[in-house]
């Protein structure tokens, strides 16, 4: 018997969501990446319901190829994305556990007396840089975190109040706005746009 026998995995964290929420939405957005050095700086907003125009739970995760088994490395970013999701779940929605499976099989070590001796990290290699990059990193997400937990309120307009889009990460020219919530694009009032 496994000590991550009565974790939950992300899939089941996200399954229960979607059982829980059936109209919920994820959104996920990449805050900052280093991919050349090998970081990823990730946040996930919950919706309880499709409407929602503000998250009822946020989280960020932060991913350092450098901390991944070789046979991880080249997901580290798909890993942590994931991760990131399950994590603001529970926040909203606790399970019985607050860590994930995955994150518990992370840390699993079992010591045998041939490994007694062995030094968990040595296959661990974090380069000055690196450290320094996720240091930055850090603190970036820190002033993030402060930013998103100020009190914030989007505009209302005549049919309520209007949602904040944004255009695609990547996309040619960026843009974003506060928009109508009308279903009727005819009776929709002027967007915002910043």
């Amino acid at each position: 018997m496994s000590f991550l026998e009565n974790y939950e995995s992300a899939n089941d964290t996200i399954i229960r969501f979607r059982k829980e929420h059936p109209t919920g939405r994820v959104v996920t957005s990449i805050q900052e990446s280093g991919l050349d050095k090998g970081w990823v700086l990730v946040k996930a907003e919950i919706f309880r319901e499709y409407e929602d125009t503000v998250p009822s739970a946020v989280d960020f995760a932060y991913g350092n190829v450098a901390t991944y088994p070789q046979n991880m490395k080249k997901w580290f970013v798909e890993d942590t994305v994931t991760s990131c999701i399950a994590r603001a779940i529970k926040l909203l929605s606790p399970s019985a556990t607050r860590p994930s499976r995955e994150d518990m099989a992370r840390v699993e070590y079992e010591a045998t007396p041939s490994k007694a001796d062995d030094n968990l990290w040595a296959t661990l290699t974090v380069t000055t840089s690196e450290a320094a990059t996720g240091a930055e990193a850090v603190g970036n997400l820190l002033t993030l975190v402060k930013e998103d937990a100020a009190p914030q309120r989007n505009p209302f307009c005549t049919h309520g109040e209007m949602r904040l889009n944004k255009s695609k990460l990547g996309a040619a020219k960026a843009w974003s706005g506060f928009f109508c919530p009308a279903k009727d694009r005819d009776a929709q009032c002027t967007p915002i746009w910043l």
